[in-house]
């Protein structure tokens, strides 16, 4: 069942740039090459990019790319497949936005998903950006009606997901029953197996599923219309969020600045809403599934925010816990650790995804050196040289992730899909990892004299 957050009939006003068109890239190429005096953001970005590359030996446990035709705005993770002694398949979701020339599709991928501390540091030190990763195999092809803008998994039923697209409709898919399909030009659209309708505009980005029943949120085969509409925001809903431990409470973000949390126990106006959550456009928002009184929310003025409900009135006054600035660029997508309470992740438009701990802010390691560092930051996946546009937690592997950009501004085309893990010398104890560290560098010394 669905229940809608009904979008203001206003014009329609996104904060995520388009795929640019055939004249829009000759006019940005004309641009650059006017200014080509001038250092570039490409330029830093590269450089940003190189020196990434040659630390990837020691800040990653294993790391995968896989170069995309058609770039993705969305992946996730899907049911774990098979376990063996080294690697576990698990399923992935991600899509292809195209250019019209072929059709839009939801892909559904098997991915063997490396344990930890099994690849050899060489292996990882070959790492190509140019190369369609070896762990990542397609299953099925599904040709998806328009854009497939986002994706999410029903949590208590692993076969089914659920899309968000250019139209007011959102779509049911059962990846199991759907025939697998060839894109080709003028393919018919597969048939999607439920279609959620009553949304008047569209509302390309908001879908969430609830963790505990049935229930599906969004910004705005048979077909089932809103189980109730919320009406409470005054610009673009851009993302939403369930309550972990409620089907009935969530949570929305848009355009309008707002942070609106709602209870569909009491009716369909806001329980409680913060009117200046930031001071510009939201683009997404999370609830934490360990402690269901912290929300983080992400927006244009390229900082994160996180607020603790406690604090929170239904006169609009309320201020966040922390604020979170590490980015340059608009944050476009937040998540909460699935395994670590205090631990989540944040994407931007700048090329990278941050890891925080708010449990490090304000709190200083006995050896650490002076740092410019934002406070809570402690990982910078910096593997993207484009807008990381989404990025998911594996649920069934700690610390493990998935991330894809839109290189459209850099390549003009096409997107990259990473699979990676930190490694676990970085978020682990302070002393387990100086005792680990103190063991290797005796049996170095041993060897050494051998």
């Amino acid at each position: 069942m669905e229940a809608e957050l009904q979008q203001p009939l206003l014009p329609k006003k996104r904060g995520r740039k388009p795929k640019p068109t055939l004249k829009e890239e000759e006019e940005q190429s004309k641009s650059a090459k006017e200014s080509s005096g001038r250092r570039s953001h490409s330029d830093a970005a590269d450089e940003k990019y190189i020196q990434w590359k040659s630390l990837v030996p020691v800040l990653y446990d294993w790391l995968t790319n896989h170069n995309l035709v058609w770039p993705s705005l969305s992946c996730r993770w899907g049911p774990q497949l098979e376990q063996s002694t080294y690697k576990n398949r698990q399923r992935l979701y991600i899509s292809e936005q195209t250019d019209g020339s072929v059709p839009n599709t939801l892909i559904i991928a098997t991915c063997d998903v490396v344990k930890h501390r099994v690849t050899a540091a060489e292996h990882i030190s070959q790492y190509n950006e140019e190369a369609w990763s070896p762990f990542m195999k397609k299953y099925k092809t599904i040709i998806h009606p328009g854009e497939v803008n986002r994706i999410q998994e029903l949590h208590l039923s692993p076969k089914i997901v659920a899309t968000h697209t250019d139209s007011p409709d959102v779509l049911i898919w059962d990846v199991e029953s759907q025939p697998n399909r060839h894109a080709v030009y003028g393919a018919t659209p597969s048939c999607p197996d439920l279609v959620l309708t009553g949304h008047q505009d569209n509302a390309e980005f908001a879908l969430a599923m609830s963790p505990a029943e049935p229930f599906v949120l969004s910004g705005v085969g048979p077909s089932i219309g809103p189980r109730g509409i919320y009406v409470g925001h005054e610009d673009t809903v851009e993302d939403v969020a369930f309550c972990p431990s409620s089907a009935e409470e969530f949570c929305s973000v848009g355009d309008d600045s707002c942070l609106i949390l709602w209870d569909a126990r009491v009716g369909t106006s806001p329980a409680i809403k913060v009117v200046k959550a930031h001071n510009a456009d939201l683009h997404c928002v999370d609830w934490n599934p360990h402690d269901s009184n912290l929300i983080l929310t992400g927006s244009t003025d390229n900082s994160i925010h996180m607020f603790d409900r406690r604090n929170l009135t239904s006169n609009g006054v309320g201020s966040p816990v922390y604020k979170f600035e590490g980015h340059k660029a608009a944050v476009l997508c937040v998540q909460w650790s699935p395994d670590e309470s205090s631990v989540f992740g944040s994407s931007a438009e700048d090329g990278l995804l941050n890891i925080w701990d708010y449990e490090k802010v304000g709190k200083k390691m006995e050896h650490e050196t002076k740092s410019s560092a934002p406070e809570g930051l402690f990982f910078q996946h910096a593997g993207h040289r484009d807008k990381v546009v989404d990025f998911h937690w594996d649920a069934y592997d700690p610390w493990t992730m998935v991330s894809v950009s839109d290189d459209c501004d850099t390549t003009g085309g096409g997107g990259t899909l990473q699979i990676w893990r930190m490694s676990d010398l970085i978020y682990r104890p302070e002393d387990d990892v100086l005792a680990e560290l103190e063991k290797f560098k005796a049996h170095v010394l041993e060897c050494s004299k051998a």
